[in-house]
């Protein structure tokens, strides 16, 4: 059985938009398992091996593995503090330590699809196309979530998951290039990180989640049990704007043919708006249609003289 303070976080994050400021360290929330669980799951700093690309990937240092812990014997009677992280400016170092405490307590609801091979490849696209940004130097780590939801979403200091229900309906790499440039676009404008500077969410009590949702809550439910408004149920709608236009950036500068993520948007666009896979997407969202409008105005007449890039549909992983 999970442990309901991990799982708690989540429920914060689905009522951040219409609730004052609260406090939660994250650092007391999430057990050291979870912390295992995403070192051992997403892997380690150090950059997957290059993936055949339109263009060559920059080189890049392998940072060593984190050491192991303690053994219990050698773990002094009182442990210090932890430092508190700095809100009003935040260190790269705080920033990559609450993403990974985040991306920790979703993975402890909603574990990675186990199938190597596909993280493995995602991992591969998804730093690729991050090494376009002016954030190339994060520790990026990407994976899929077994959710059968259509979402995907992102936790400050580079981490990236997109649900197996959204991964299954990609038709080739440039779609799936497109979608993680967009969350790559929030992690490097920093969008769900400001949301939390905003609403100091990290010290949030679990009393006042109980007293809020309670315990038979059915959206925490559904939040819990895919994860996917988590970091997201904050941003407006400037934000997912921004990332459409720079997560289509990205894409095309890997390479892939830039109307990956356009595509996608329209898939999404013809799933009825009742469907349970779409729901909490289209609640985190602006309706697909209007992405796709405001992606047309941004582009205008740019991309009538770029060359056609990399679809690659022979080289999409299939889940297992």
């Amino acid at each position: 059985m999970r442990k309901p303070i991990t799982l708690s976080i989540w429920i914060v994050l689905v009522a951040i938009a219409n609730t004052p400021a609260y406090a939660l360290d994250l650092g007391e929330a999430l057990k050291d398992a979870a912390k295992q669980q995403i070192e051992k799951e997403l892997g380690t700093d150090k950059p997957a091996e290059p993936t055949p690309t339109p263009a060559p990937a920059p080189a890049t240092t392998p940072t060593p593995s984190p050491t192991p812990a303690a053994s219990a014997e050698a773990v002094p009677a009182t442990q210090p503090e932890k430092p508190a992280i700095n809100w009003k400016k935040p260190s790269r170092e705080e920033e990559i330590t609450i993403g990974r405490e985040v991306t920790g307590s979703i993975l402890g609801a909603a574990p990675l699809v186990k199938d190597d091979a596909l993280q493995q490849y995602v991992n591969k696209v998804g730093r690729w196309v991050a090494s376009q940004s002016e954030r190339a130097d994060l520790p990026w780590k990407f994976g899929v979530i077994d959710s059968a939801d259509i979402n995907a979403f992102a936790a400050p200091g580079g981490y990236v998951l997109i649900t197996k229900g959204l991964y299954v309906n990609l038709q080739n790499e440039a779609q799936l290039a497109g979608v993680l440039g967009h969350e790559i676009a929030h992690v490097v404008k920093k969008h769900q990180l400001k949301v939390m500077q905003k609403h100091q969410l990290l010290s949030a009590g679990t009393d006042w989640i109980k007293e809020k949702f309670g315990k038979k809550n059915k959206l925490a439910e559904k939040a819990i049990g895919t994860g996917a408004e988590i970091s997201a149920r904050g941003l407006d709608k400037d934000a997912e704007f921004e990332a459409d236009r720079m997560g289509m950036i990205l894409a095309a500068r890997a390479g892939y043919e830039v109307y990956g993520l356009s595509e996608v948007l329209q898939t999404m666009g013809q799933i009825k708006p009742g469907d349970d896979s779409v729901a909490l997407l289209f609640k985190t969202h602006p309706a697909p249609d209007e992405r796709l409008a405001k992606l047309g105005d941004a582009a205008g007449s740019q991309l009538d003289n770029l060359k056609p890039g990399k679809t690659l549909e022979n080289r999409l992983v299939k889940i297992k």
